[in-house]
C-alpha cells in the first residue's frame, strides 16, 4: 500500500511539472477559440457574397462545357495514385468516362464571368467556362474582381484589394487540397481573403483581430507549429500522448484530493486550526481547491482530447471515402443535366418569384436529377423542367444507401423534422450548413449505421456507427459539452467559463508548485555548518554532555 501511495504522488507530481505549461495554454487557447470568428468561409456565408447569376442565352450546358474542356482537363490533373486510377477505370462505362465523372455541378458568376463548378468522381475540382468550354484557371487579376465584388455585395461599397502572393497550402486552412493553390488577397485596413485559383471561390476571410484570434486560439491549440517547422507528420501522435499524460495527471490529482480533503463531517477530525485541507501556502491552496471542484471537468476535457486522435484506431471513420461516394451517386448521368440549357433571366425569375438567384446546381442520384436554384439568403428553390425532379424521393434515397451498405438491409428510414443528438448545427452554423428535413436511415449491420440523407438535394449528410455515436459523447459531448439545454446560449457560455477559469487557475498554480519543486530538487545542497563549543578543536567532534 505504500508503494503504491508512493507511486501515485509521484506520478501526479512529475507528469504535472512536466504538463504544467502545456495544461494552463491548452486552457487559455480553448478559451480563445470559444470566441473566435471562423475563418473559413461557409456555404451560407459563401451564398450571401456571390454575385448575382443573371443566366443569359448562349451559355453552354454542363455536358456541352464537360466535352470541350476534356484535353484540357487531362492535361491539368495531377497524375493519379494507382489505387484511384483503378477506381477511375472500373466506373467508366461503354462511353467513356467524358459523361460519368461528375459529381456535381454548379453554375455561377465568378469575375463577372459564368462558370460551372465541376467536381468529378475523383474529387477534382474545375472551373470551366460557360461562354466557350475551357478549362478556366483564375488569374490574379479575377482574384482582385472577386474579392471586390464579395465586399460589394454585403453593401460595404468599393474596398481596396491588392495582390499579394499565391500559396499552396496554408496553414490556416484544412481539408482544401481539390482547391490549391490559392490567391492571398489584401483588402482595406489589414483584411485578407484566400482565392482558389483553380475554381475562383472564396475560401477564406479574415480581419488582424480575425487572424489573431486563429493564432492565439486553434494553430496554438491544435499545435499547428509542428507542421510549421515539418513535424506534421507526428502532430497527432504529440496530441496523442500529451493528451494520456494530462489524462494521468488529472486524474491521480483528483484520487489525490478526494484522499486529502478532510471536510470534518460526522465530527471526524479537521487539519490544525480547523483547515479541510493540508496546505497553508497560497499557491497549494489554490492548487488544491481548482483541481478538487473543477477537476472532474479538467479530466473530461483531458480524457476527450486524448481520444480524439484515434488511439488504436478503435474508433471508426466516420466520412465515407471517395468510392463509396461514387457508388452512392451511381454512374448514370441523366441526359437532363447534361443537356439542360441555362435560360434568361425573365423565365428564371418567374420561376422563383423574383429572389436574388446567385447558383443553379445540379444533383443526381443513379439516374435522377434536381436543379435547385440558391438565392443569396440561402434558400433552394427547385425548377420544374422536364426530366428533373422537385426532390429525391424516398426510394432514390435508400437505394443510394444500398449501394454503398452491400448486403446490409435496410431497418428502418424516418423523416426528421428536428434535430437529435447525432445531427445538429454547431455554434456559426445554420440551416444552410445542417438542413432540414432529412431522411435518417438504419442499416440492420452489426455496427448499427445510420446515415443522415438530404431529400432536397440527395447528399449524404453524414454517416454514424456504433462506434461513432460513443465518440460523439466521449469526445464531442464532454470536450464541447454540445448537448441538452447545456448548449443553449448564455447557458453554455456561463458553463463553460466557470470550467475554463477553473482550469485556468489550476494551470496556472500548477506552474507554480512545479517551479518551486524543481528548484528544491535540482538546487545544490548546501553543507551545513556545525558550531564548536569554544575550546574545543574544529576537527574534533562535539562531546555529548552525559
Amino acid at each position: 500500500m505504500k508503494s503504491l501511495n508512493w507511486l501515485l504522488y509521484q506520478v501526479h507530481r512529475w507528469v504535472g511539472v512536466v504538463l504544467g505549461l502545456f495544461m494552463f495554454f491548452w486552457f487559455f487557447t480553448g478559451l480563445v477559440i470559444m470566441y473566435s470568428t471562423p475563418t473559413t468561409q461557409n456555404r451560407s456565408q459563401q451564398l450571401a457574397h456571390a454575385e448575382t447569376l443573371a443566366p443569359e442565352v448562349g451559355w453552354l450546358s454542363l455536358g456541352e462545357a464537360w466535352d470541350r474542356s476534356a484535353e484540357q482537363r487531362k492535361t491539368a490533373e495531377p497524375k493519379p495514385k494507382a489505387a484511384a486510377r483503378a477506381e477511375a477505370q472500373s466506373s467508366k462505362g461503354k462511353d467513356g468516362d467524358a459523361a460519368l465523372s461528375i459529381a456535381d455541378a454548379r453554375l455561377v458568376r465568378s469575375a463577372g464571368e459564368p462558370v460551372w463548378l465541376v467536381e468529378d468522381s475523383r474529387g477534382q475540382r474545375f472551373a470551366l467556362s460557360a461562354l466557350d468550354g475551357s478549362l478556366r484557371k483564375t488569374t490574379p487579376d479575377q482574384a482582385l474582381k472577386i474579392a471586390e465584388n464579395w465586399f460589394n455585395a454585403d453593401g460595404r461599397g468599393v474596398i481596396k484589394a491588392g495582390f499579394l502572393k499565391t500559396v499552396e497550402k496554408p496553414i490556416i486552412l484544412r481539408n482544401q487540397d481539390a482547391l490549391s493553390p490559392f490567391h492571398r488577397i489584401a483588402v482595406g485596413d489589414g483584411g485578407e481573403m484566400l482565392i482558389s485559383s483553380r475554381t475562383g471561390e472564396v475560401l477564406h476571410v479574415s480581419s488582424r483581430l480575425d487572424r489573431a484570434f486563429y493564432w492565439a486560439g486553434n494553430w496554438l491549440h491544435l499545435l499547428k507549429p509542428l507542421e510549421s517547422i515539418g513535424l506534421g507528420k507526428i502532430r497527432n501522435d504529440a496530441q496523442l500522448w500529451l493528451g494520456l499524460s494530462a489524462t494521468l495527471a488529472t486524474l491521480t490529482g483528483l484520487i489525490i484530493g478526494w484522499l486529502r480533503w478532510r471536510p470534518g463531517f460526522g465530527g471526524k477530525p479537521t487539519y490544525s486550526q480547523g483547515r479541510t485541507q493540508p496546505y497553508r501556502e497560497f499557491w497549494f491552496k489554490w492548487h488544491f481547491w481548482s483541481g478538487l471542484i473543477g477537476g472532474i471537468v479538467v479530466l473530461s476535457w483531458a480524457l476527450s482530447g486524448f481520444l480524439d486522435t484515434n488511439p488504436g484506431k478503435i474508433f471508426s471513420t466516420a466520412n465515407p471515402n471517395r468510392q463509396e461516394m461514387n457508388r452512392y451517386l451511381g454512374s448514370q448521368l441523366p441526359e437532363a443535366m447534361r443537356l439542360w440549357q441555362p435560360v434568361l433571366p425573365v423565365l428564371l425569375a418567374l420561376a422563383v418569384d423574383d429572389a436574388d438567384i446567385v447558383e443553379l446546381g445540379w444533383r443526381q442520384l443513379g439516374g435522377d436529377a434536381v436543379l435547385l436554384a440558391h438565392t443569396r439568403d440561402g434558400q433552394r428553390l427547385p425548377q420544374t423542367l422536364p426530366g428533373a425532379l422537385p426532390q429525391f424521393n424516398p426510394a432514390s434515397l435508400v437505394a443510394a444507401v444500398q449501394r454503398v451498405a452491400g448486403n446490409a438491409e435496410v431497418e428502418t428510414q424516418t423523416v426528421l423534422n428536428e434535430y437529435d443528438s447525432y445531427y445538429y448545427p454547431r455554434h456559426h452554423q445554420s440551416v444552410v450548413e445542417k438542413p432540414l428535413p432529412v431522411l435518417l436511415v438504419q442499416l440492420a449491420d452489426e455496427a448499427g449505421t445510420r446515415f443522415y440523407l438530404d431529400p432536397q438535394d440527395g447528399r449524404l449528410l453524414s454517416r454514424v456507427d456504433r462506434s461513432g455515436r460513443v465518440l460523439r459523447w466521449l469526445y464531442s459531448g464532454l470536450h464541447h459539452w454540445d448537448f441538452g439545454w447545456i448548449y443553449h446560449r448564455p447557458i453554455w457560455d456561463v458553463w463553460m467559463l466557470i470550467w475554463v477559469s477553473f482550469g485556468l487557475v489550476l494551470g496556472g498554480s500548477s506552474l507554480v508548485v512545479g517551479w518551486r519543486l524543481l528548484k528544491k530538487t535540482f538546487a545544490p545542497k548546501k553543507r551545513a555548518i556545525r558550531r564548536t563549543p569554544r575550546g574545543v578543536g574544529k576537527l574534533e567532534p562535539e562531546i555529548p554532555p552525559h
